[in-house]
């Protein structure tokens, strides 16, 4: 899946379109809860290296909340790491270059909607 693929899968499933946060990084995209704007996807190029890949190519990934009892198990499917830029107890990194399958972006994607959506509490 590519980064383009992503955002029309987004569009498509969740009713959603990214927008920019960082005028100085405009291939960076945020995807939010319309709600309550938190993220659930940030999309970004980056440098091979800062993921541990001995590179200085460019890759575009995903950023990704996660269950933490699970992401230990992802790490061993190709192209998911730990957090580039955010927390690495929560969130995963998934590279959008095919080596990473699409069923996997798209349940992490679905696992890190339902963590950030906004929480509706009944009253007692």
């Amino acid at each position: 899946m590519t980064r383009e693929e992503f955002a029309s899968y987004i569009e498509d499933f969740y009713n959603i379109k990214y927008d920019c946060p960082f005028e100085d990084e405009l291939d960076a995209w945020v995807f939010r809860h319309p709600d309550n704007k938190k993220w659930f996807a940030l999309v970004m190029r980056i440098k091979k290296r800062k993921l541990g890949i001995e590179s200085d190519e460019y890759i575009d990934v995903v950023n990704l909340k996660c269950a933490p009892e699970i992401m230990d198990d992802l790490y061993f499917e190709g192209g998911v790491f730990p957090a580039y830029h955010m927390s690495k107890k929560h969130w995963l990194t998934l590279t959008l270059d095919g080596t990473c399958s699409d069923e996997t972006i798209k349940w992490v994607t679905k696992i890190s909607y339902d963590l950030t959506k906004k929480i509706i509490r009944k009253k007692s």
